[in-house]
């Protein structure tokens, strides 16, 4: 799972997520990317799974990159704890998402096949993504 090595501040407000992407919101990498329709957090172990299923079905040919990676900590109290007393303590990682965020890259396979590739690994996430083919300029 993807995790920060370290991070400045362990305990992080949630804040805002809107607008649209104006940073990674192209294909950089490979021929074929996965981009995000809406805005959420996606966690460490759903970008996993994603890789994962994407992976398993090119059966390890091609290429493939994560454009995003999860940063900001997410925390929780444990269950039968009382209101108040603090912040609970980190539990896992998210990626902040925007419309227009590229999440997935790939490459070396035909058309054909990133595209079922992607859509097996959009199963795995919360947002409404959409397939997009490298523009050849």
């Amino acid at each position: 799972m993807l995790l920060p090595k370290k991070m400045k501040h362990r305990k992080v407000r949630k804040g805002r997520n809107d607008g649209v992407a104006t940073s990674g919101n192209y294909v950089a990498f490979g021929d074929f990317g996965l981009q995000s329709q809406q805005n959420s957090d996606i966690t460490s172990r759903q970008i996993e799974s994603a890789r994962q299923a994407m992976t398993r079905y090119i059966k390890r040919g091609g290429k493939i990159w994560i454009r995003i990676f999860p940063h900001l900590p997410r925390t929780r109290k444990p269950q039968d704890v009382k209101m108040g007393g603090g912040k609970g303590n980190p539990e896992f990682f998210v990626a902040r998402v925007k419309p227009g965020t590229i999440l997935f890259e790939m490459k070396g396979v035909d058309e054909a096949v990133a595209r079922e590739a992607m859509r097996l690994a959009a199963h795995k996430l919360p947002v409404k993504t959409k397939f997009i083919v490298k523009e050849q300029a």
